[in-house]
């Protein structure tokens, strides 16, 4: 059949690049040390920077949801899916984020994916709108810069010059800058203080996607925000709840009118079923935990771990990027060097994932490693000193 043909042909082209995605089964909970595949493994690729994805409260509160509320929804948040729940998350991340966004109402939504495509959707809805976008945003918000009808420039990475030309040409009737907070391939940090001057300058919305902030940066973990410690009603904020946070979802931190017009205008919201009431339960304990004792206690463990892996790895070939994130890339560059790596790691007992292009720009192929508040320093020198004994056995 020449339809299947066509794909058939498709995939040998992305194989013949070494782009071919592989999926592999874990069999036991998102932790350092898993069940993948029938086999035990020290895992460096997870996002569950602050080891709360299989958190003994956490999980009793998901129980307790359940039981309260049931297995699912039933139905969109505006039809009869919005429940007590979901309130009441809503309610108190709002109050945790109100340091940092004036008349602040939040907006809880199934994905980070969807929270992007609706804040950029509705925000970006009128022609004569304009987003300006980082060059190394999440693909979630290039494609709802896609969705929006709103015209799309791009900006380069981190350059905060290039922006202000923009601006100061734009004649739209809106302009939106959105970015990344922290780079999800790169670890590095968005200058959110030099964006947010520009948007009050040129009276501009900047909608922050903290989904690799929030939780793990701050001292309270209100992530990207209180690191840099901004305020603004310009401020449009998006946290992912999947990552640092355990659970799963994500929020809208905004202006108490801009969520309002997200209910009313945002399709991703709109038109599907609420997330299980009894995840935003489960939110509940989690977000007491970020914002308290152990929650501070985990990202001062997390920064040991960084600062461990940092000084233990003597890369000579390979490159590190500077990062103070739990996101550590290890640049090797070529496709198949990277695949070959991450094999002889998987050999090892150790999970850290190869990156490769579209990804990340092409020949820059690294291993993600990713660390969590559960690894120990004997996790991470045991990956240090493979990855180093690996460099120097390669040609």
């Amino acid at each position: 059949m020449e339809l299947i043909a066509a794909i058939e042909r498709q995939l040998a082209a992305i194989g013949a690049q070494g782009l071919t995605r592989r999926r592999r089964t874990a069999e036991t909970s998102c932790a350092p040390h898993q069940t993948v595949d029938g086999r035990a493994m020290l895992a460096f690729c997870a996002n569950d920077y602050l080891g709360l994805a299989a958190h003994p409260a956490i999980i009793a509160a998901l129980q307790e949801g359940a039981a309260l509320y049931g297995a699912g929804s039933g139905a969109s948040h505006l039809v009869s899916g919005h429940g007590r729940a979901h309130a009441q998350f809503e309610e108190h991340v709002a109050a945790f984020m109100a340091p940092h966004i004036p008349d602040v109402r939040a907006l809880y939504l199934c994905t980070g994916y969807m929270a992007n495509l609706a804040v950029l959707s509705a925000l970006g809805a009128d022609q004569n709108a304009m987003i300006f976008s980082e060059a190394l945003n999440h693909a979630s918000l290039i494609d709802g810069a896609r969705l929006a009808r709103a015209g799309v420039s791009v900006y380069a990475h981190g350059d905060v010059a290039m922006l202000e030309g923009q601006l100061a040409a734009s004649t739209a009737s809106t302009n939106i800058v959105v970015t990344d907070s922290v780079f999800s391939m790169d670890g590095d940090l968005a200058p959110l203080p030099g964006l947010l001057a520009l948007c009050e300058r040129y009276g501009a919305w900047l909608v922050v996607d903290d989904a690799h902030g929030f939780g793990v940066l701050g001292e309270n973990g209100r992530g990207a925000l209180e690191h840099f410690n901004l305020s603004s009603p310009h401020l449009v904020y998006v946290g992912t709840l999947g990552k640092a946070a355990g659970v799963g979802g994500a929020f809208i931190a905004a202006h108490a009118s801009v969520i309002e017009l997200l209910v009313q205008r945002a399709r991703p919201y709109i038109y599907t079923t609420a997330a299980p009431p009894a995840l935003a339960h489960a939110l509940l304990t989690s977000l007491d935990i970020i914002g308290g004792t152990e929650g501070k206690a985990r990202r001062r463990h997390l920064a040991q771990l960084i600062h461990h892996l940092d000084t233990a790895l003597s890369l000579k070939r390979w490159q590190r990027p500077a990062s103070t994130t739990p996101i550590q890339p290890i640049i090797i560059g070529g496709n198949d060097e990277a695949m070959q790596a991450a094999a002889s790691l998987h050999a090892q007992g150790l999970w850290v994932p190869a990156i490769r292009p579209p990804t990340v720009p092409a020949n820059t192929a690294r291993l993600r490693v990713t660390l969590s508040a559960s690894h120990t320093q004997a996790d991470v020198a045991q990956l240090a000193a493979a990855i180093n004994t690996l460099e120097g056995n390669v040609p």
